[in-house]
């Protein structure tokens, strides 16, 4: 990498959790194309080793790591293996969430009218697995830090829109997501003087993941088109779009940005 390249993360190691398909995919690649050694986290072993074997093929160094971000004991595993392979990670993405490992998303019924069951499945992931993975990660980075003052961690937590905004039949997802933004900017004062920074990113809509017929036909849809209608650039998201914001963050770029909540939504809502 040239030297005045601001992105260039040489002798960096990432660990980004639910890297296996999505946006975590988009990131992990482009973590590795700007020269990151990168441990691909999923729940799924052969997603995760898919997307880092494209990582090789590309020249690039990366490690498949298996582990449930909502358990303790499995995430201080998964990263044991991933530094043993790449050495210290001091680049850490959190973005794993959704409705957990094994459910689908979906829309619930009213708050009130909910099962207090399903409740867990939005907050192990979306706010323990965050808080599970920076517990794990920041003694490295401290000391990472403390060997080479310049070059503090990076942590770059995924969230959402629904928990800038609400989102109704999504309280206990919005829920989850608020509270990660929350630990964001505490962790951020507690991390900063160790040189690390701590910043969020607040997704709306992505494409879906669909083939392109089925994929031409959704965005046909008159769903589509009254969701669409609501963002200022009338497209869903990409992966690509979230996977340039993380870099950013992740790089010597962002070194005085921390606590900040970045909306990467297409206009859907705004930030003041």
């Amino acid at each position: 990498m040239a030297d005045n390249n601001i992105l260039d993360l040489t002798g960096r190691v990432a660990l980004v959790t639910g890297g296996g398909q999505g946006a975590g995919r988009g990131i992990a690649l482009a973590l590795a194309g700007h020269g990151a050694a990168v441990a691909v986290n999923d729940f799924v072993l052969e997603r995760a080793e898919a997307v880092a074997q494209e990582i090789r093929a590309d020249g690039g160094k990366a490690v498949a790591v298996q582990a449930d971000v909502s358990d303790y004991a499995s995430v201080k595993t998964g990263f044991d293996k991933a530094s043993a392979e790449l050495g210290t990670i001091t680049l850490l993405v959190n973005n794993a969430g959704m409705a957990g490992p094994t459910d689908r998303m979906g829309r619930s019924p009213e708050f009130w009218n909910a099962d207090p069951s399903e409740w867990p499945r939005y907050f192990n992931t979306n706010l323990y697995g965050v808080m599970n993975c920076c517990h794990v990660a920041l003694p490295a980075m401290v000391e990472a830090g403390q060997k080479e003052p310049g070059r503090g961690g990076r942590i770059v937590t995924i969230v959402s829109d629904s928990g800038r905004l609400g989102e109704q039949r999504l309280a206990a997802y919005a829920a989850a997501k608020a509270g990660a933004a929350g630990f964001v900017r505490s962790l951020a004062k507690e991390a900063g003087r160790h040189g690390i920074t701590c910043n969020a990113v607040s997704l709306s809509t992505l494409t879906p993941p669909m083939g392109p017929e089925q994929l031409a036909e959704f965005l046909e849809s008159p769903m589509s088109k009254a969701q669409l209608s609501q963002y200022v650039i009338r497209r869903y998201g990409t992966p690509d779009d979230v996977a340039a914001m993380v870099l950013f963050l992740c790089s010597d770029a962002s070194g005085w940005i921390t606590g900040q909540t970045y909306p990467v939504n297409g206009g859907y809502s705004f930030a003041i």
